[in-house]
């Protein structure tokens, strides 16, 4: 079951049953929305026959059996392969996976059906593999369907993009997220993690929602800091084993950054991803000046932030100063 895609899913259906199904679908939007899940419903619905007008599938079919096995002969998923050595991934999508095209279209379908290619994510692809293939979108053979995942579809050539019928897939809601993750308090997870059911499981298990929310207890102190209670913020994330909570934290203060941006010119963001959110942007940002001056800071802070941390700077320090610049930068706004 794919939770808050039945926009995206009755168009891509509509369009098998008006005969206006393209060889090339490019399904974009954040990570973890269920891009690749939509991706294998949509294959197993396509090489099924398209028999139903939904997408689902009784759970024994034969085609979901074989899908789920990666045992499908009319089913070819290319993705980052193994390196040379075989020690880890590639970085990026090869002209050597894309080889595995010609073969694959080279062998006659056994019933005549559909052929399927599902590339995940062809944004990984490096240069040779992205011509590679353009190739085959512009001359695609028959009965051919490519779904190509996208997290960034602006990385792709721009002649991949106009070749593909572009499937936005929407950011789930609050209550998808807490469907999904039982989550009491879905509206501000899905504030937090933008609409990613992937993001949404990280903040659920390092306890996000609570270190967002002291958080946003520090920042009420701004722009006068409020040292012992920023102490107690970097303990709980920089103490032995809380390494999930720390890279967390580093990402929520680019979000608080970036939220606090948007709110100097639109107003405070809905919902509020913490209690006492909405009143402490409201003051904080509460013109397009603060607007600004949030802006730049979450670009040159976040960038210097994880930069010391990927070269083992002290955690602690580092946050303390990121608090501190915030605060200082603060202390000069009219």
């Amino acid at each position: 079951m794919l939770l808050g895609q039945g926009r995206a899913e009755h168009e891509f259906t509509d369009a098998a049953a008006s005969g206006r199904m393209h060889s090339g679908w490019l399904l974009t939007g954040p990570q973890g929305i269920g891009k690749a899940t939509f991706a294998y419903r949509a294959a197993a619905w396509l090489l099924a026959g398209a028999p139903t007008s939904g997408m689902d599938l009784p759970d024994d079919h034969p085609d979901l059996r074989l899908i789920r096995a990666g045992s499908h002969p009319r089913l070819l998923v290319i993705k980052r392969g193994p390196n040379e050595k075989g020690d880890r991934l590639e970085s990026v999508i090869t002209v050597r996976a894309m080889r595995q095209l010609g073969s694959f279209f080279g062998l006659s379908a056994t019933d005549g059906g559909r052929r399927v290619v599902i590339v995940d994510a062809a944004d990984d692809m490096n240069p040779n593999a992205a011509n590679a293939l353009l190739k085959l979108l512009e001359e695609p053979p028959a009965g051919a369907v490519l779904l190509l995942i996208a997290h960034q579809p602006a990385r792709l050539l721009p002649t991949i993009r106009s070749r593909c019928r572009v499937l936005p897939l929407a950011p789930l809601t609050g209550d998808d997220l807490a469907a999904i993750l039982q989550a009491e308090d879905g509206a501000a997870l899905s504030a937090l993690a933008q609409g990613s059911a992937g993001a949404a499981a990280r903040i659920v298990a390092h306890d996000g929602l609570k270190l967002y929310a002291d958080l946003v207890a520090v920042m009420d102190g701004m722009p006068r800091f409020d040292r012992p209670r920023a102490t107690q913020l970097i303990a709980s994330v920089t103490a032995r084993g809380a390494d999930g909570r720390l890279a967390l934290l580093v990402d929520l203060i680019d979000l608080f950054l970036s939220r606090a941006a948007r709110a100097g010119i639109l107003g405070a963001p809905l919902p509020a991803a913490s209690p006492h959110e909405t009143a402490v942007l409201q003051r904080l940002a509460p013109h397009d000046g603060a607007a600004r001056l949030f802006a730049d800071l979450q670009q040159t802070l976040s960038a210097k932030l994880r930069q010391g941390l990927a070269v083992n700077l002290d955690p602690a320090m580092l946050i303390l100063d990121t608090l501190l610049e915030i605060e200082g930068a603060l202390r000069k706004l009219p």
